[in-house]
């Protein structure tokens, strides 16, 4: 069963990233952020509109403790079952400090992401923006947004798909595979964490694993995570203010490498490579200093935290499905010959677009898994939903 398991994970660990901007659009619970903090509807003088049941909890606060609270990734947790079994998949709440509607409804998600421009708006809570910075791509709207977002999508080009990270996702692979000693047990989430924070690293700031400075941001980054989705308590000890601490940090790693890239395009006048998100953004784009810094933390963030759960919670409903293990092992040895019969040693794009299977047990493991816990949106616009 190890060495089945162990087979099935370096499989995960070279497919799953590909789908890194994908995993982004999935989502099992939607939040969106009542306009103004306080109010649906504009006006003084128009009738109240009809939100729906809820509760604000205690002030300031609200209910922001329990909805934190942890839980499997396998479910809603206890919070939002409790909240949906007394007020129905939609009901009011008061969340880091503003009163909100959460929804835990398929089609009103859905409806919420397709009028995203014209009645929604992205829209995070200033506590999480203050860590992410003003910048990031996840707290940014409109034209700032398109533009951060398209010289990520220029740098992540089919062409460097396919010349760079697949080479780089398959080496970092066997990088991880070659760490563990035989016959060992390891944390399957913690195993995804380090192999994609490392694969990010080496893509957006060419640091390697290993190294002193890489491992050093690591777990600065794993300090950081824990207080981006935690209550907005900024005193001495709280997850809240130990992420700040670690922001800084990071930050300073960042800007450290930028100020040597910038060296050296200047002594090199210009004509060092591009090899990372880095120095594309500082070649190809008009962005300033404050704006890459914010640009790169957010990249690694999101490029992070959603494919290592996806990695982890792949691993952990296959362990429930021997029939997809199996099937899963026949494509992929299948691909195996197939590459010996070519005088092949090392996997291709072609390889890669082969793997029908492995796509599936991805959208599968999306359908099942909560990979983000929530996402937020502002109404910018008055919205009735369902005649409400």
């Amino acid at each position: 069963m190890a060495a089945m398991m162990a087979s099935i994970t370096s499989e995960l660990l070279f497919f799953l990233p590909f789908v890194l901007l994908a995993l982004l659009t999935f989502y099992t619970t939607t939040v969106a952020k009542c306009h103004g903090g306080h109010r649906w509807w504009r006006g003084t003088k128009r009738k109240r509109p009809n939100l729906p049941p809820g509760a604000t909890g205690l002030p300031f606060v609200g209910e922001t403790f329990g909805y934190l609270r942890a839980h499997p990734a396998t479910s809603v947790g206890r919070f939002m079952e409790q909240h949906i079994a007394r007020y129905g998949k939609i009901y009011r709440s008061s969340l880091f400090g503003e009163r909100t509607v959460v929804s835990a409804d398929a089609g009103l998600n859905r409806y919420i992401l397709q009028n995203e421009g014209r009645l929604f708006e992205c829209s995070y809570p200033r506590s999480i923006g203050g860590i992410l910075g003003k910048w990031s791509m996840l707290v940014l709207v409109g034209d700032p947004h398109r533009e951060m977002r398209a010289i990520s999508l220029n740098f992540l080009s089919s062409v460097r798909l396919r010349a760079v990270l697949l080479p780089e996702v398959e080496r970092h692979t066997l990088l991880v595979l070659r760490a563990w000693p035989p016959s060992s047990t390891f944390s399957a989430q913690h195993e995804a964490k380090k192999f994609t924070f490392n694969l990010m690293a080496k893509n957006i700031m060419s640091m390697d694993p290993g190294e002193e400075e890489t491992e050093r941001l690591r777990r600065e980054y794993i300090t950081f995570m824990k207080g981006v989705v935690s209550a907005p308590l900024n005193m001495p000890g709280t997850p809240y203010w130990k992420a700040l601490k670690s922001r800084a940090a990071i930050l300073g790693v960042i800007e450290r490498k930028m100020e040597e890239r910038v060296e050296k395009l200047s002594r090199q006048d210009a004509s060092v490579e591009q090899d990372d998100l880095l120095g594309w953004a500082l070649k190809q784009s008009n962005l300033s200093k404050e704006q890459i810094l914010d640009l790169l933390l957010s990249l690694l963030f999101a490029g992070h935290e959603t494919s290592s759960m996806a990695l982890a919670l792949a691993i952990f409903f296959l362990e429930g499905c021997p029939k997809a293990v199996q099937e899963l092992q026949e494509e992929h040895l299948g691909i195996a010959r197939r590459q010996r019969l070519r005088g092949e040693c090392k996997l291709s794009w072609e390889d890669y677009k082969e793997m029908v299977f492995t796509q599936c047990v991805i959208n599968e493991t999306l359908r099942l898994g909560n990979v983000v816990r929530f996402l937020h949106r502002k109404v910018i616009k008055d919205v009735h939903y369902k005649g409400e």
